[in-house]
């Protein structure tokens, strides 16, 4: 059977009610700091802006060509980051968000680890306050300067942890956890995130391609992590086991980040496996309820207003995927739409911001009742499998060859 490569939407997802949510570094306003943006949900508060575009037209402000990878954008302070790969070199760059003008780039060998599509880089840059974070897709560990992308500090991943390069490479965002970077590459791993100092790591395990999430329950900080065993729950401190639900996938490529809310837990990954929701009680997980109704191949579904709205199949196997929403507490599927295909998306101003696998940039209202579009415009070309941002009334958005485009939004009434 075919496979296809995993590539990692690495998210943090907001913990509240009886569970608490870990202390993480606050983002600047008007930035998209990190995978999954500020509040570690796919969700942006932006407003403002308009779904009536004229002939279906979007104004480009700017394009670039990056290399061929999957990285998304991070925009902190009018500088957009991300990653990509030019004829064997992968690079780390940083744009000017409004103009498009190169500010710097920091570059090394790489090979794009093209098993059965692309390749090239799947982690997107995490930025906390003058320091970037990136991994490489051979699993360079990288600590880079904003202003100018000199190193701090870099670890390879394979030599530091002991462990082999996954099938699909590596694709973890690092999420930043106070002092901590935290990365799930095969071993859940700890690193000072000024020095580079491994605080802990774990037992070796086979990798997953998604992102650590953390949260609060009873005073202590938990981690909450999917592998390709399975979902691990992890003491922040030391990297202690807390609880193991065993997710096991058919070709060792989980590549989804859980969504945390309340006292439950949300899995979904592809191949029919499906999803499942679990509650965590003490140190065991009880499951909630189990079905196929939303099989996320490698990005993420998104909880919004009680509501998981997200892609159900695979981008081969000649498979239809439709996008769903899903009641998120039982599990209901309340409505599917067809013909976006393996498309990405996030969340603003209660509306879903979907780019589709075609390089369509689609807008609907992210309600229960009905799949309602608003809007809908060509804006790339090719295969476009990473998710877009919306920042500042302008749309940033890339294909998997490293055409990356900036469109603007009509400003609303």
């Amino acid at each position: 059977m075919p496979r296809i490569a995993s590539i990692i939407l690495s998210s943090v997802f907001s913990f509240c009610l009886t569970w608490h949510t870990a202390d993480a570094q606050q983002p600047a306003a008007k930035s998209w700091p990190w995978w999954m943006g500020g509040n570690f949900d796919g969700i942006s508060t932006e407003s403002g802006w308009s779904t009536t575009w004229p002939n279906a037209a979007l104004p480009v402000a700017w394009t670039n060509e990056i290399g061929i990878g999957f990285s998304s954008m991070s925009i902190v302070d009018g500088r957009l980051y991300t990653i990509g790969n030019l004829n064997g070199t992968e690079s780390v760059y940083c744009f000017d968000a409004k103009t498009g003008k190169e500010i710097w780039r920091h570059s090394y060998e790489c090979e794009l680890v093209a098993v059965l599509y692309e390749g090239g880089p799947g982690s997107t840059p995490t930025i906390d306050g003058a320091n970037l974070y990136a991994v490489s897709k051979e699993g360079q560990l990288m600590c880079l300067r904003t202003i100018d992308g000199e190193k701090v500090w870099e670890k390879s991943l394979q030599d530091d942890l002991g462990v082999p390069l996954p099938e699909w490479g590596f694709n973890a965002s690092p999420f930043i956890l106070g002092d901590q970077l935290i990365l799930e590459v095969g071993r859940l791993v700890s690193y000072d995130k000024t020095t580079g100092k491994k605080n802990w790591q774990t037992d070796t395990h086979d990798s997953g391609y998604g992102s650590v999430r953390a949260l609060e329950q009873d005073g202590q900080t938990l981690l909450v992590s999917l592998d390709s065993e399975g979902l691990r729950i992890n003491r922040a401190d030391d990297g202690s086991e807390v609880a193991f639900e065993p997710w096991p996938f058919p070709f060792r490529t989980n590549s989804t980040t859980p969504i945390v809310h309340e006292d439950t837990i949300f899995v979904s990954t592809g191949y029919d496996v499906g999803c499942v929701l679990l509650r965590l009680k003490g140190e065991k997980l009880d499951e909630i309820y189990a079905n196929r109704e939303m099989r996320n191949h490698f990005n993420n579904s998104i909880l919004f207003e009680g509501h998981l709205y997200g892609f159900d199949g695979n981008s081969n196997l000649g498979r239809t995927v439709h996008l769903k929403c899903m009641n998120h507490k039982t599990g209901e599927v309340l409505w599917k739409y067809r013909g976006l295909g393996c498309g990405s998306l996030m969340i603003a101003d209660g509306k879903l911001l979907l780019l589709s696998e075609d390089g369509r940039l689609v807008v609907a209202e992210a309600k229960p009742e009905r799949f309602n579009q608003l809007a809908e415009s060509q804006i790339l070309e090719g295969r476009c499998w990473t998710v877009p941002v919306l920042l500042d009334g302008r749309v940033y958005a890339r294909n998997a060859a490293g055409k990356l485009v900036c469109v603007e939004l009509p400003v609303g009434e």
